[in-house]
């Protein structure tokens, strides 16, 4: 099976407008335990092509705003999201974006970021790893208390480890492969809820 196959998913994004099927795992996620609300601020990690900001755009409504960032460049208009290409390992978060005007409190940080495959299984699994990592990381740094944080990662020996780190930090974690992943794919959904102080 290909693994860029067009299936229900891939034709319901188009249908639904949406610039990715990525955007049904965020909403499951969401559906089924209820963290994102209107008025929020939420930082989109690997946002590219921008089907999650664009969900997140819908939720947080006009009171609330979405910062997304990406290597690739996102092209997407949306009146409360702001799109910054950037690498997060080259800048320091905190200060980007207070020098970009987003001064406010960040309620969530979602991450559906993945490392460019080689189909070297452990090479993959330690790369993704590295990028759920940097993105509990940049969660430490921003996140407000009580704060939430999604995160892709796939799965390997060090997925007990991760979730080890993330139970540290927020008060419940929640384990989902979403329904509209695909059947071959690795890829797994931990949810950091209620961040600690």
């Amino acid at each position: 099976m290909s693994y860029k196959v067009k299936d229900h998913f891939f034709h319901q994004a188009k249908k639904d407008g949406f610039a990715a099927r990525s955007v049904y795992k965020l909403q499951e996620l969401d559906k089924k335990y209820k963290f994102i609300g209107a008025g929020q601020t939420v930082v989109d990690l690997g946002c590219a092509p921008g089907s999650w900001s664009q969900w997140l755009s819908q939720k947080v409504g006009p009171k609330g705003s979405v910062i997304g960032f990406d290597l690739t460049p996102v092209t997407l208009k949306l009146p409360n999201v702001y799109f910054y290409t950037a690498n997060l390992l080259e800048i320091k978060i905190v200060d980007f974006l207070q020098e970009h005007g987003h001064s406010g409190a960040i309620s969530g940080v979602v991450s559906d970021m993945a490392p460019k495959t080689t189909g070297i299984r452990d090479v993959d699994q330690a790369r993704s790893l590295e990028l759920c990592e940097m993105a509990l990381q940049t969660a430490e740094d921003i996140l407000v208390p009580g704060g939430y944080f999604v995160c892709k990662i796939f799965q390997s020996q060090d997925f007990d480890l991760f979730r080890k780190q993330l139970k540290s930090k927020f008060a419940k974690i929640e384990i989902l492969k979403p329904e509209s992943t695909r059947k071959n794919s690795f890829e797994i959904f931990l949810l950091g809820l209620k961040k600690l102080p």
